[in-house]
């Protein structure tokens, strides 16, 4: 039976109540040359990441499972599939973000693809953790937003963003996602971030566009739990230590 609601989860929960802030590394296997991979698990293990996240909007290759064997005999650290589709599966992941992408109305990223991914789950290993996904329009048209077919929430619109996330929650989604997608030009701004985490208690997810460790402080200074960066680190493993530094020394403050 598959880990539904366990250790990661409780964790992050754990460190919301706590105001305990976490970082994520994303690597997209297409993405990511396997010759870096070895400088990018070092600098995240030094630097304590908290988990890395495993996916893209497009695989077209098929080294999922040799990356994610790689991650596990090299570090510690959790790994959580962060599927582009119900093909980007693997039993060899700690956990998978179950994605409904609410802020869309593309019938299939709401629940197509799950009843087809389901069965597959049901009965493996990962830990399922099911997440309200957001895009937030992050200033160009990303490959999220090309794929899921969908239209993000503008930036300047934090009511939407605080409603979707608020209805995410009551349909009994466990972690909500505000992603400005890969390549974004912009990050979720922090007024958004702030207006989200005041109206929810689930742990929150903001990713895409984080840069720099003062954009990754800023969100977590807004009220983000756990924060996703994965573009910048492609072109600078050397990143990730001065980015984890800001995020685990950050606390939320209440009044942005």
């Amino acid at each position: 039976m598959s880990g539904y609601i366990g250790n990661i989860y409780n964790r992050l929960s754990e460190d919301r109540a706590h105001g305990q802030k976490r970082f994520a590394v994303l690597i997209d296997p297409d993405k990511l040359r396997m010759s870096n991979l070895d400088q990018v698990l070092k600098a995240s293990v030094d630097a304590g990441v908290d988990y890395f996240f495993i996916g893209g909007s497009l695989i077209v290759s098929d080294v999922l499972d040799q990356l994610l064997m790689s991650i596990r005999q090299a570090t510690n650290i959790p790994t959580v599939l962060f599927p582009g589709n119900s093909y980007q599966l693997s039993y060899k992941a700690d956990g998978i973000l179950f994605l409904s992408l609410i802020s869309g109305r593309n019938p299939e990223l709401l629940i197509g693809n799950h009843v087809l991914a389901a069965p597959y789950l049901k009965f493996s290993p990962l830990e399922i953790l099911p997440t309200g996904y957001i895009l937030i329009d992050g200033g160009v048209n990303t490959t999220v937003s090309y794929i899921s077919n969908t239209r993000p929430i503008p930036a300047n619109k934090p009511d939407i963003a605080s409603c979707t996330a608020m209805a995410g929650e009551m349909l009994g989604l466990r972690l909500i996602f505000m992603d400005a997608g890969s390549g974004a030009l912009n990050p979720v701004p922090a007024e958004m971030i702030s207006a989200v985490n005041n109206v929810i208690s689930s742990p929150l997810i903001v990713g895409g566009g984080i840069r720099t460790p003062e954009a990754a402080r800023e969100a977590a200074r807004a009220g983000a739990d756990l924060i996703v960066v994965g573009n910048a680190i492609e072109k600078d493993p050397g990143l990730i230590e001065d980015i984890a530094s800001a995020i685990h020394t950050s606390r939320t403050i209440s009044s942005l």
